[in-house]
């Protein structure tokens, strides 16, 4: 068991090193920290709209000042107050101005789809067009919207549990530590799935959802333990000291990161246990997988199919196997066909896809009248 743990991460390092992972979080700690402002608005604006923007712009900050410290959430604070748009100004101007949060917010989506089709090795077919470029900005705000009810479900689920902790205590004297237990695994279990969501809907790829929520369990415990580590070192070290006036720009820059590299090695681990142990990674519809002669111009090795000796139905041997060999002799065939249908989809899913872009535009008129109401803002 602890071996195919073993070989299992091993895996998952190498290929972590060969899709140069570095890279990708690097580009999308830049995408990101110019989509935070729209993000952020869009978020505390839907999550807002249920229990008052003040309300949770400070649950915010609290959580942000938890892993960067107060100087971070003292920008993400600035942030918030300056984006937008003027309320007073003109219908086209305030429609000008959703539009560009909206496309600013899923900017930093679009580049994290990028990097998971990197990871599970497809890209979009050629001559997508812009089809394709609008299917992938409503798949990011839909993401937006999801995350927002998220965190709307979090703060809700946290105050029933603040208001039952007080009451047990009361009762119990000693028993808030129960409550508390409850919080982490309600916390935990909310991280879980929104990770689950974004491995399964944001690259060009099907995966089953037992791999998605493997995986996704994996990234959270990781995450978890990184944001602890982060907060630890970010908060402490004074690394950004030597940055002046920036220092907190810096230090949000550095949280993105560090987040982004350990949330696509829960990327690389998924993609490889489906392969290894799961029901595969196959590109969707619209997508191709990336070739071997694609991969050596963007500076990623080619992956060589290793070949285990076959062993013989009478437990002798030591031959090198062909692959249909090895899948007589019940071993995994590593090399993935480039032509593999993706599986077919159950009624409900193509429903679902059907009238995802109907649902869009409900959502974005439903904020566009939230915007547009004369209700003031609150500081």
């Amino acid at each position: 068991m602890l071996k195919k743990i073993w070989a299992l991460l091993k895996e998952t390092f190498e290929e972590w090193k060969e899709d140069k992972v570095s890279r990708l979080a690097a580009a999308l700690s830049y995408y990101t920290i110019f989509s935070l402002p729209g993000l952020l608005l869009i978020i505390v604006a839907v999550a807002g709209f249920f229990l008052g923007r003040q309300s949770v712009r400070e649950d915010l900050m609290s959580q942000v000042a938890s892993v960067v410290g107060e100087q971070g959430a003292q920008a993400i604070g600035t942030m918030l107050s300056n984006a937008g748009w003027d309320q007073d100004a003109g219908i086209v101007a305030v429609a000008i101005g959703i539009v560009t949060v909206i496309v600013a917010a899923t900017g930093a989506f679009t580049q994290l789809q990028e990097a998971l089709n990197t990871v599970w090795d497809v890209a979009p077919a050629p001559g997508a067009g812009v089809l394709q470029t609008v299917r992938k900005r409503a798949l990011s705000f839909s993401l937006i919207l999801g995350i927002a009810f998220l965190l709307l479900v979090s703060l809700v689920i946290s105050a029933a549990l603040s208001g039952l902790g007080n009451f047990l205590e009361s009762l119990f004297p000693g028993a808030a530590w129960l409550i508390q237990i409850l919080n982490v695994v309600i916390s935990f279990a909310v991280i879980t799935l929104l990770f689950a969501l974004m491995y399964k809907y944001l690259p060009d790829a099907e995966i089953a959802w037992k791999d998605v929520f493997i995986g996704a369990a994996i990234t959270t415990l990781l995450f978890t333990i990184g944001k602890f580590v982060l907060g630890l070192y970010l908060g402490r070290s004074g690394a950004t000291s030597a940055y002046g006036a920036a220092g907190s720009l810096v230090l949000i820059l550095l949280w993105i990161y560090y987040s982004a590299q350990i949330f696509l090695f829960g990327a690389e681990f998924t993609q490889v246990y489906a392969r290894r142990h799961g029901s595969r990674v196959v590109p969707d519809e619209g997508a191709v997988r990336v070739t071997e002669g694609q991969r050596i111009p963007e500076g990623r090795p080619s992956r060589e199919t290793v070949q285990e000796p076959a062993r013989s139905r009478q437990g002798a041997g030591a031959l090198l196997a062909t692959p249909q060999a090895r899948v007589e002799e019940g071993f995994l065939v590593q090399e993935a066909p480039l032509a593999l249908p993706p599986p077919p989809r159950s009624g409900l899913m193509q429903g679902l896809r059907r009238v995802m872009p109907a649902a869009l535009l409900f959502a974005g008129g439903l904020l566009l009248g939230f915007v547009l109401s004369p209700t003031v803002p609150e500081e």
